[in-house]
């Protein structure tokens, strides 16, 4: 309760501080310095830098750095406060122009501790001592002065041992003292438009966090089950009996420089078996699309014949249809969370299983766009599978392609609908795409995704094949694509059974792909490719059928580039 009172009552002070610029103790007490710290890597200071400030008197410290304290503003701007008498920490930040939140923490200054020793230098002309310590395994050394009359640190450390001029992290990275001026605090104007909202240190944490990028939602608590009928939110649409969910979606402007990351999260609502999946975007800026063939039957798709007795809906791109784009595959492991009750000695089983992968490349396609994104899982189960999915949108200074073309993907999303599995590779020429470039591409790159499929003892899923894959004829990639650690997600895999062997059916080795795991493309640079007609061609050494059992293999392929 006291711990409480204290919390509320600093609460009070520092809003009525932050509130009203006559009332902070800088304003008007002559005592008040203020401190600038650049930062140098290496011994080279880094270019563009966002210096820290601190102000500090016998009262009060306060941290916050050149960018933020601008009049107007760096959204999130954040700053923390050190009641010197209590060595409370109140921590600020603005999200915008009107919305601030507050929190406090009482443990972080208190728990310090240092090692003291001799060594010395002067810095700008004060007299400094060192003290060590270590944080997270790096080595911090601090040097700092008692030759003023007040404390301070350009962070949250070291702000009760004197005034911190220097701090160093493992030799390599340095903030350093270059000014120390005694002076008035005029706040920035933003600092007293909003009472900032007082919350716990771990949400407060999170609010901030989740004000640095931008969330779009995808689909939440969605079920993807084989049955007629299940629960959607307004605006998702069922297809192929229910194991694919469509939805238009609208994403913001956020220009071409950043980090985009897709993230899903699956659980079993039933299913005991290992699926896959995956999360594909529909291109519409053709005659046709994929999203007529899920409305109006796979059979409405155009058709890919190499020869082998066989047709293949919706494969390849024609001058009049691009195929989904593949955004992640994803694989289900055995019965995450539906079957967890299964018991077995020293296993503690995870209740969800996180995928996460970065789409960066695909930015254009998103940038203040409206787009058809969709979710396949592949089961037969009236429960099936349970998912959450997300992307998020992160400021960075890279630019993502702009050029994006879709070239093929047998992944049968529609196999619940009779969409045929990929086992055009029984015949040599394997899959074969013609497409015309209008216009050159520079740094073209294929982002290409295979994995084999055939689950008894000699299919394609346990034994590995190598992939081929030719431009014009020239061999741009050969390899095999095997997994090895299968074993690692293990606890994903409640209901993968045991062997006699004392193996588990998640532990084994897959063509490219585990239980409970995202595969990942293969980024295959072809150099600049000039416009006009090309060839992709794919070849892999299918293994034949055995009764009733076939091997497939689902690639995809998707040219990016400048």
């Amino acid at each position: 309760m006291i711990n409480c009172m204290r919390a509320f009552f600093l609460f009070i002070v520092f809003g009525n501080l932050l509130n009203a610029a006559a009332q902070i103790p800088f304003t008007k007490d002559t005592g008040t310095y203020r401190v600038t710290y650049t930062s140098s890597s290496n011994g080279k200071s880094l270019p563009n830098q966002n210096k820290v400030l601190i102000f500090t008197n016998a009262q009060h410290t306060l941290v916050t750095n050149e960018r933020d304290f601008r009049e107007e503003g760096n959204f999130p701007a954040e700053l923390f406060i050190i009641e010197r008498s209590s060595l409370y920490q109140q921590l600020y930040s603005f999200l915008n122009d009107s919305t601030s939140i507050s929190t406090t923490d009482s443990s972080a200054i208190k728990n310090q501790k240092f090692e003291f020793l001799e060594e010395s230098k002067t810095i700008l002309g004060y007299a400094c001592k060192k003290a060590k310590t270590v944080v997270n395994s790096n080595t911090i050394e601090l040097w700092y002065t008692k030759a003023l009359p007040v404390k301070g640190a350009p962070a949250i450390l070291g702000q009760d041992i004197g005034l911190v001029l220097e701090m160093v992290r493992n030799g390599n990275f340095t903030m350093t003292a270059d000014e120390v001026k005694k002076t008035a605090f005029t706040p920035p104007a933003y600092f007293t438009k909003a009472r900032p909202e007082f919350m716990d240190l771990l949400s407060y944490r999170d609010k901030i966090w989740q004000s640095r990028f931008i969330t779009v939602p995808l689909f939440r608590d969605q079920v993807i089950n084989f049955a007629d009928t299940a629960t959607v939110e307004p605006g998702v649409m069922r297809f192929a009996n229910g194991t694919v969910v469509v939805k238009k979606v609208k994403f913001p402007e956020f220009g071409s420089s950043n980090n985009i990351f897709l993230e899903l999260k699956e659980q079993s609502n039933g299913d005991a078996y290992d699926r896959t999946g995956t999360v594909f975007l529909i291109p519409v800026d053709k005659k046709q699309s994929f999203l007529d063939g899920l409305k109006n039957g796979a059979a409405t798709l155009p058709l890919y014949e190499n020869g082998n007795g066989k047709t293949y809906q919706g494969v390849v791109a024609t001058n009049d249809y691009n195929p989904a784009i593949e955004l992640m595959r994803f694989f289900t492991p055995f019965g995450i969370k539906g079957y967890n009750y299964i018991q077995l000695k020293g296993k503690e089983w995870h209740e969800v299983v996180p995928y996460r992968q970065d789409i960066s490349a695909f930015g254009s396609l998103l940038n203040d766009k409206e787009v058809y994104i969709g979710v396949f899982i592949g089961n037969y189960d009236k429960g099936g599978h349970r998912i959450n999915a997300e992307i998020t949108i992160h400021k960075d200074a890279g630019a993502s392609p702009e050029k994006i073309v879709p070239l093929f993907n047998t992944l049968n999303i529609m196999e619940m609908a009779n969409q045929e599995y990929a086992t055009m590779f029984n015949s040599d020429k394997g899959l074969v795409v013609d497409f015309e470039l209008k216009e050159p591409v520079k740094n073209a790159v294929l982002r290409y995704t295979t994995t084999g499929h055939g689950g008894w003892g000699n299919g394609d899923e346990f034994v590995p094949k190598e992939n081929t894959v030719l431009l014009d004829g020239a061999v741009v990639l050969k390899i095999v694509p095997w997994r090895e650690d299968c074993g690692s997600y293990r606890l994903y895999n409640p209901a993968s059974g045991n062997f006699p062997t004392g193996l588990s059916s998640s532990d084994l080795s897959r063509s490219n792909w585990c239980p409970g795991t995202v595969t990942n493309p293969y980024i295959i640079s072809l150099g600049n490719l000039p416009a006009g007609q090309h060839t992709i061609q794919v070849k892999i050494p299918q293994g034949k059928p055995e009764g009733t059992s076939f091997s497939a293999w689902n690639v995809s392929g998707v040219l990016v580039g400048d």
